[in-house]
């Protein structure tokens, strides 16, 4: 079990940490200092570099996650509240992430191919929000997460 707890903590924090530097860190600095033909195609290689890993993640997660719950706990009846909530913010996560990746990212790299930088702007911007709301899930999840048991829930 310690190998799947250790797995499960690093792919969190590989995919929330990751979401964290790119929103809070890399994106005010990338958008001060670049134009939109320099800016745009650095942000779709960072996504390019960043999303296998995200992949990667969600696998170890869920695979990890639930061989603890059906191997070690019992199966879902016998886990906390807490873990269900993760569960279930752990799904919405992953929706919103397959739909950027699938859509908005997609479409980023079209329109960087034919350097349509408006287009491309406009699904940056749309990336940004999902990233931004499924970092605010993630870092609820980790809170949910590290409380566990203990939180008043």
């Amino acid at each position: 079990m310690s190998i799947a707890i250790a797995l499960h903590i690093l792919s969190a924090v590989i995919w929330v940490g990751g979401m964290f530097f790119a929103h809070q860190v890399l994106r005010p600095i990338a958008a001060a200092q670049l134009a939109p033909p320099q800016r745009l195609p650095l942000w779709s290689g960072v996504f390019k570099r960043f999303f296998p890993w995200v992949w990667l993640s969600i696998l170890l997660l869920t695979g990890t996650g639930y061989w603890m719950i059906f191997s070690v706990f019992g199966g879902m009846q016998s886990v906390g509240l807490h873990v269900h909530l993760m569960q279930g913010l752990g799904w919405l996560m992953i929706l919103l992430y397959m739909h950027l990746y699938f859509g908005p990212f997609r479409r980023l790299k079209e329109a960087i191919i034919t350097e349509n930088w408006q287009e491309a702007g406009r699904r940056l911007n749309q990336i940004r929000q999902v990233v931004g709301l499924n970092l605010g899930l993630g870092l609820v999840v980790i809170a949910v997460a590290a409380g566990g048991r203990y939180l008043p829930i």
